[in-house]
């Protein structure tokens, strides 16, 4: 089952530039884990940007889970789009505890479903015990999966992951991405995975695109 079709896209900060992306198609079966490569420029992170509705596309069209989210008449709202995304600082909400930061977006279930999920991610990232912590009380690791758990946690369709190592050290990389990777087909989550390092990609990532500026 395709959940990401992507169909001619094009994406431009103004129409006198040279497109950041130039109709660039792309599918995704479920439960993927794809790299998205290329250098500085070559448009990766904007790519997630679009998938997840933080921006318009020039032209072109985008459906999640067979659903067309923008396309030339139409754009879903990203809180909309069944989207999870990672950022390459983790954002974690620093006055709120891991609990806190791992439910924020569960406020639509009830106080029982909503302990049920936390505890769920929890295990799922091996934090059980970790739930009255605050971010600064976390190693970079740590904060990593409890962005990672929050992501998970409303179960999007896809998780998106914008450069996630770029904050560790070498040592803290390895173990990380063998964590990931685990991790990710325990949920059974597709994933688009941004790098600049071939490594990241070549330890947790079924195939590769390669993006060229």
């Amino acid at each position: 089952m395709k959940i990401v079709n992507i169909g001619k896209l094009s994406f431009s900060y103004s129409s006198k530039q040279k497109p950041v992306i130039d109709r660039f198609s792309f599918d995704m079966e479920k439960g993927e884990i794809v790299g998205i490569l290329g250098p500085s420029g070559s448009g990766k992170s904007t790519l997630l940007r679009l998938v997840a509705g933080l921006e318009s596309p020039t032209g072109g069209s985008i459906a999640i889970s067979g659903r067309t989210v923008v396309d030339d008449t139409s754009f879903i709202p990203p809180e909309k789009r069944g989207v999870g995304m990672v950022f390459q600082d983790y954002a974690l909400f620093p006055h709120m505890t891991v609990a806190g930061n791992i439910e924020f977006g569960l406020h639509r279930l009830s106080k029982k479903e909503r302990a049920e999920r936390l505890a769920e991610m929890l295990e799922l990232v091996q934090l059980s015990g970790f739930e009255k912590r605050y971010p600064h009380e976390l190693s970079g690791g740590q904060q990593q999966r409890v962005a990672l758990a929050r992501a998970l946690a409303p179960r999007p369709s896809i998780l998106l992951m914008d450069e996630p190592f770029s904050n560790l050290d070498t040592d803290l990389k390895v173990s990380i991405r063998s964590e990931l990777r685990d991790i990710l087909r325990k949920a059974e989550m597709t994933c688009l995975f941004v790098s600049h390092d071939h490594q990241d990609v070549d330890a947790i990532c079924d195939r590769t695109v390669m993006m060229v500026s």
